[in-house]
């Protein structure tokens, strides 16, 4: 249940970001669905092992390049798919952190819906 939900709501967020910002497109709620899985695979397959490819250039920018990693994903996420633009790099980089604030909030909201008590 809460996987779903996680997923429909950060579909949602992509829908946001593409509204408050004209640099990202998402078309229909459909592709942003689809789009908020391909994201979600991509940080969970490829992030991981560019995270530890790039450890050297991560430290010495303290900690600042994973900002590049989210949007190079962000980006191919969007070479990946139709229904789902970003107008280069700039744009990926300005999305992902609006969906990654986004992000957060929705993580902290599903946090405290689903806590064990």
């Amino acid at each position: 249940m809460r996987l779903i939900l996680k997923w429909l709501l950060s579909a949602l967020a992509l829908l946001a970001v593409s509204y408050l910002y004209s640099g990202v497109q998402v078309t229909t709620f459909a592709h942003a669905l689809i789009a908020a899985a391909v994201i979600g695979l991509l940080n969970m397959v490829v992030r991981p092992v560019l995270v530890v490819l790039t450890l050297p250039v991560t430290i010495v920018t303290l900690g600042l390049f994973l900002f590049i990693i989210n949007a190079l994903l962000f980006w191919a996420a969007s070479g990946l798919l139709s229904g789902f633009h970003v107008n280069g790099f700039l744009a990926a980089l300005i999305g992902s952190l609006l969906y990654s604030l986004l992000g957060v909030v929705i993580e902290s909201a599903l946090g405290g819906l689903f806590a064990r008590r």
